[in-house]
């Protein structure tokens, strides 16, 4: 067994709050940052203008493409410069996005992947005011770094509420009867509507929208019936939804509500087909994506009385052309694209996509993030020094390899007394993607784009867990990082099995390596690190020390890692600055020392 001696200087008590700050840690760095921005543009000219601009402002230009509450842009003008210019086109939005850090948009504006190379990688946030994002293209925001994050819970209610005021209006003949008294007829007989009480509803997209209709249904003594394969079914029955099959809810509905996302599986999903499966005189109502309807064979379903009535407030194509047929069809009732339009929800819905943006530009994680793990933010506070953590294992591990193989294979082991489904580890492996990468590349790399970053690479990342005995207080013990199948600068690192080796804890919230290859150590990883493999002796830490003291490097941990006493032994250095050449030569001349690496953190 290893035994392990510690030397903690005086200096490494004097930690920093700022250090310590998650947003100044985590993958989404300020977009005035000149590094990153260096590295992305490919356009020497374009490099130029932007760091005159970072250097001069300092603050990121937000462009918001879309009508946004005046709450929202007044807490976005706090922070970052507003470029409100709205209806534009796709070529100006091209054109303009390429001296923007964050994009907020509607519904009405396409995010394309051409939006994406256009930027030179400078957009690093797009903040959709509401909650569907099938008008941004996720897959090239992924590539392309770029963080998308929604407003998922403002609107919730305004869209319920306008979905069950949709269904009585249709079922009562509102809109139709209105029309007829303001053209001064008074037809009672034909507006007799149907009953609500008793009727199956059938919520297709159990999501937030679609529970809160449920339960605004079940109010009105509906059956409430749902069809959602993702929807858990503890909430249904909170709510006293029955879930079942899609088919199933297509044959028992009176009236059908569409809650869902517009996907590929999704898209026109009410067709011929599927109309033909339904009873006879069904009543629908579609407050979520105009594309889940096939809209001609929903016409031909009303025309053959399959459909009795409908009730639209969103269309493949908004708005929808003056003579379309849908539109103007006597049992159809619509409304344009209302959902969300209440005060109430207008403010909210600019204040939360505000907030989003503003935490994402900081490089706080985004709770409504859509293309990066969804990380509540009491997990995230726990997590917090422990995403420090395994950047700087990844980026450790990385500046140990020699030669010119490359890495291809690495294993990450988290050691937990946590059962294995209450510990989610993407947001833990997205960092480490990060400390492996970020040194020997180009690219920048970020939550968002860090799975993606690995596979373009060939670098394959498996994990294993070794679940311990013991309290859960803590969701780690420690991290191991283990790259296999390459040659080490530093041929301690590598472990009894071949690979090179790093592990970690959190101590007191700070991160400290604790083994590097078979040898145990404990050294903060504040600054950066020195590691010497030396024959133990009396005298070592004290010639090394002296060495740093008269070249004014600032130790601020040092620890010695043992065989056995007398034998060999590995001491990790932490130091605040940067040795010079000159200096790690003369610790590197110390007979006693056998190898010695810097890595910088």
């Amino acid at each position: 067994m290893a035994a392990t001696g510690s030397v903690r200087a005086t200096s490494a008590l004097n930690v920093k709050p700022s250090q310590l700050n998650l947003s100044s840690k985590l993958p989404l760095p300020p977009p005035f940052s000149v590094t990153p921005l260096c590295r992305r543009s490919a356009n020497s000219h374009r490099r130029t203008l932007v760091l005159v601009r970072a250097g001069l402002d300092a603050k990121p230009t937000v462009l918001v493409a879309e009508k946004l509450g005046e709450a929202g842009l007044t807490l976005l003008k706090d922070f970052a410069n507003i470029d409100c210019s709205y209806n534009l086109s796709p070529e100006e939005l091209c054109t303009k996005i390429s001296l923007c850090d964050a994009l907020i948009v509607r519904s009405g504006t396409k995010v394309t992947r051409e939006v994406f190379e256009s930027s030179g990688g400078r957009l690093k946030v797009v903040g959709r005011a509401g909650v569907g994002i099938d008008n941004v293209d996720l897959a090239a925001a992924t590539e392309h770094g770029c963080l998308v994050v929604n407003a998922p819970t403002a609107n919730t209610v305004a869209a319920a509420e306008h979905g069950i005021a949709l269904l009585t209006a249709m079922a009562r003949n509102i809109a139709q009867a209105d029309a007829s008294v303001k053209a001064g007829k008074w037809q009672r007989n034909k507006y007799v509507g149907v009953s609500l009480v008793g009727k199956t509803l059938a919520v297709m997209g159990f999501g937030k929208v679609g529970s809160e209709v449920a339960r605004r249904a079940k109010g009105l003594g509906m059956h409430v019936i749902a069809h959602d394969p993702y929807a858990p079914a503890d909430r249904a029955r909170a709510i006293g939804v029955d879930l079942v099959g899609f088919d199933e809810a297509l044959a028992t509905a009176d009236f059908i509500s569409l809650h869902m996302p517009l996907t590929a599986a999704t898209a026109k999903v009410l067709n011929d087909e599927t109309f033909a499966r339904m009873k006879k005189g069904v009543r629908i109502v579609n407050v979520a994506r105009g594309g889940v309807i096939d809209e001609e064979a929903l016409v031909r379903a009303l025309d053959a009385g399959v459909v009795a009535q409908a009730a639209l407030d969103v269309f493949t194509e908004e708005p929808p052309s003056k003579d379309s047929k849908l539109v103007q069809h006597e049992n159809v009732t619509v409304t344009p694209h209302l959902g969300a339009s209440t005060m109430e929800a207008q403010e909210g819905v600019a204040i939360e996509i505000a907030e989003a943006v503003v935490g994402a530009l900081k490089g706080e994680l985004a709770a409504t993030a859509v293309n990066a793990p969804m990380v509540p933010a009491e997990v995230l506070t726990e997590l917090k020094p422990f995403v420090v953590l395994a950047e700087k294992l990844g980026r450790l591990a990385v500046q140990l390899v020699g030669g010119g193989s490359g890495v291809k294979t690495v294993k990450v082991t988290y050691a937990s007394a946590r059962a294995p489904d209450d510990l989610d580890t993407r947001l833990l492996r997205a960092m480490i993607t990060k400390g492996l990468i970020e040194p020997i590349s180009s690219v920048f790399v970020n939550l968002v784009n860090a799975d993606f970053t690995a596979k373009q690479r060939g670098l394959r990342i498996t994990e294993e867990r070794i679940i311990l005995d013991g309290s859960p207080e803590s969701p780690l013990e420690f991290v191991q990082v283990q790259i296999a199948n390459v040659e080490s600068k530093f041929a301690s690192a590598i472990s009894e099995s071949g690979e090179i080796k790093v592990e970690g804890r959190v101590k007191d919230g700070i991160p400290h390596l604790t083994r590097v290859g078979e040898f145990e150590v404990d050294v903060s990883l504040e600054g950066s690190i020195i590691l010497c493999r030396q024959v133990d002796q009396p005298g070592m830490i004290g010639r090394v020390g002296s060495i740093l003291g008269e070249e004014n490097v600032n130790v601020s941990f040092m620890s010695v890692g043992r065989i056995a006493p007398r034998k060999q032994a590995v001491m990790a250095i932490g130091v605040d600055d940067q040795p010079s050449k000159e200096t790690l030569k003369m610790i590197g001349d110390i007979s006693s020392i056998e190898e010695f690496v810097f890595l910088k953190l």
